[in-house]
């Protein structure tokens, strides 16, 4: 996967909900499991893996920072470890 092709996926990626990134990212650590795929075709699945991977956790962080926010009281901020 070059670079232009990295970023045209990055890009399709950002458009879709945690749910769709996680049901293609399963997908493809399945095929990556199953063995089979040539070398090339195997990075080429990992990159793609990690771009959905980077995806799902960014609207992760995202949901963690806006549950921080709604837990805001009058006298401060009630910060929880969500850990």
């Amino acid at each position: 996967m070059n670079e232009e092709e990295s970023a045209k996926f990055a890009e399709e990626v950002s458009k879709m909900t945690f749910e769709e990134s996680i049901q293609q990212l399963e997908s493809l650590v399945e095929k990556l499991e199953a063995g089979g795929t040539d070398l090339d075709k195997s990075l080429e699945i990992y990159e793609r893996a990690v771009i959905l991977r980077n995806h799902c956790k960014e609207v992760l962080d995202d949901g963690q920072r806006r549950i921080k926010k709604i837990l805001e009281t009058s006298s401060g901020i009630s910060e929880t470890d969500f850990q």
